[in-house]
């Protein structure tokens, strides 16, 4: 970096974009045609600096212009990370909601979860389902338990998905505060490939959707109608994060997923429903309220759909081929 800020070069797949002095976050910024110049205040350009040392990645950007990481393969070193935080003594909650047919995908997320998430660490799995009788028993590691949460069930898939906002909300504040560090929350329809380990723990995360993380903003499927609480102006936003894997500590995330609940309670008092549900809400949250690190898609991906490309050097937590009809029929 120089004394003026953080340089961060351009031509990686999200470009390198230019925070001017003054401009608020979330606003489109300039674009430098070689080198793009991010704000570093003086206190965290020693930590940046350390950061990028470690960095083996030149194809990809790795960091928000907010100088959040964005976690790829070979940004971080395993070794390190897991031993810094087993020394923390960290519990990590994994909370996953398997309603009506989506129960029948527990099984494989619990087995592949217990080879690749958190391994060697503490781990609490919040499973919230309407059918407790058809949790699957599954062996776990030494430090690792399962709790099953009774909810309701909904007649829509949309409700369904939505509802997930009030539940976390609510039992963030009743009960994982007490029990655990850091909350994960992801789908159920997936399987674990490889590690998702503590690179990923922040105060706050978000994950770029593997449809969106190298296009342009202008694509980004956004809430567009200013009637919902959910809105985003086309002249603003960062990046689209998906809905289907996101957390941070016990606080931050029940502060998302309450504020979430909130706005689409208001939405549907005024007749209103966003385009992507809990997803649309989630992602105007997380633009004016910045997260603290970025996930690389590597974390969610949909290789049937997408391919394998030669970016993603591995896939982490994968989709489960599935008929989307009939799993969301009665």
């Amino acid at each position: 970096y120089s004394g003026r800020g953080l340089l961060v070069p351009s031509g990686h797949l999200v470009s390198c974009r230019v925070l001017r002095k003054g401009q608020p976050w979330g606003r489109r910024p300039s674009r430098g045609p070689g080198w793009g110049r991010l704000c570093c205040p003086p206190s965290c350009r020693p930590r940046v600096a350390a950061w990028l040392s470690l960095c083996r990645r030149s194809d990809v950007l790795v960091l928000t212009p907010w100088l959040a990481p964005i976690v790829w393969e070979g940004t971080f070193s395993p070794e390190i990370l897991d031993e810094q935080f087993r020394l923390q003594n960290v519990t990590v909650g994994l909370t996953v909601f398997a309603v009506k047919k989506y129960v029948a995908f527990l099984r494989l997320f619990l087995e592949t979860a217990e080879q690749h998430f958190m391994v060697g660490h503490r781990v609490t799995y919040y499973v919230f389902t309407d059918r407790p009788a058809d949790v699957p028993h599954v062996l776990l590691r030494e430090g690792r338990r399962l709790e099953v949460l009774a909810v309701r069930s909904h007649a829509r898939w949309q409700d369904v998905s939505m509802h997930r906002m009030e539940m976390i909300s609510r039992f963030s504040e009743q009960r994982f505060r007490h029990e655990v560090d850091y909350l994960v929350c992801v789908d159920v329809d997936m399987k674990f490939r490889d590690r998702v380990g503590v690179e990923i723990l922040s105060p706050l995360f978000g994950t770029l959707h593997p449809a969106f993380y190298s296009a342009d903003r202008r694509a980004f499927t956004y809430e567009r109608r200013p009637r919902s609480q959910a809105y985003i102006p086309p002249d603003e936003g960062d990046f689209y994060y998906l809905g289907g894997f996101f957390g941070g500590s016990v606080a931050e995330v029940q502060r998302l997923t309450s504020a979430c609940h909130q706005a689409m309670v208001l939405d549907k008092a005024n007749g209103i429903e966003a385009v992507w549900h809990d997803e649309s809400h989630l992602n105007k949250y997380l633009l004016y309220h910045k997260p603290t690190k970025v996930l690389s898609p590597e974390y969610l991906w949909d290789q049937q759909l997408l391919g394998w490309p030669s970016v993603m050097k591995k896939l982490r937590f994968v989709a489960v081929p599935k008929n989307h009809k009939e799993m969301r029929s009665p």
